[in-house]
């Protein structure tokens, strides 16, 4: 008998201001990049979109039933792929706010993959000095690699840059082995006829 795969649960937060963005372009490559891989269920949150919904909250039960949801969808994850565009040096403050709102624990041990994007190189390190001490206060399995593109990197919200598309192939690899046992289930046990 063989084992089957059951879809990657991925939970997508794009802390943007503005939908379509440079940053949701690159968490759709991430995503994208693992449905190659696996099969995927992916839920998005455009937090601007959400904003009206948590922005006031200043406790979980504060936010209305649709941020909750959100909330929840990311607890029950198997993978987030979470970005934002640079703002003074860090990820933006609706992005740090749904954090902040979730579950001290609801990130532990879960994957997640870090995206930035920024005006331009001066903010590479967004990525290693913002979001990863974020994550790695929340517990999570940050991938090794991050993926930052400035605003040079597309045209619009499309990517132009190989050197994204490799980063991003670089970094989905890295997960790969721990992403399997999310996704294969136990082979069927087979009863002993009496």
């Amino acid at each position: 008998m063989t084992q089957t795969q059951t879809p990657l649960r991925v939970v997508t937060i794009n802390g943007s201001y503005s939908s379509p963005s440079k940053t949701g372009a690159i968490i759709d490559l991430v995503t994208e990049t693992l449905a190659d891989h696996f099969p995927i269920v992916t839920t998005v949150l455009n937090l601007s979109d959400l904003r009206h919904d948590y922005a006031l909250a200043l406790t979980p039960e504060d936010a209305t039933e649709t941020a909750q949801a959100a909330f929840r969808a990311v607890e029950n994850a198997d993978l987030i792929v979470a970005g934002s565009p640079v703002f003074k040096g860090s990820y933006s403050g609706l992005f740090k706010h749904f954090f902040d709102l979730l579950d001290t624990y609801a990130l532990a041990n879960k994957p997640v993959f870090l995206v930035a994007t920024g005006g331009s190189e001066r903010h590479a390190l967004v990525i290693e000095h913002a979001l990863r001490p974020l994550f790695g206060f929340l517990q999570a399995h940050v991938a090794p690699v991050g993926i930052y593109a400035t605003a040079g990197d597309f045209d619009g919200t499309l990517i132009l840059n190989p050197e994204v598309y490799a980063r991003t192939q670089t970094a989905v690899a890295d997960l790969l082995p721990l992403l399997r046992q999310y996704t294969v289930e136990a082979e069927p046990k087979v009863l002993a006829q009496p």
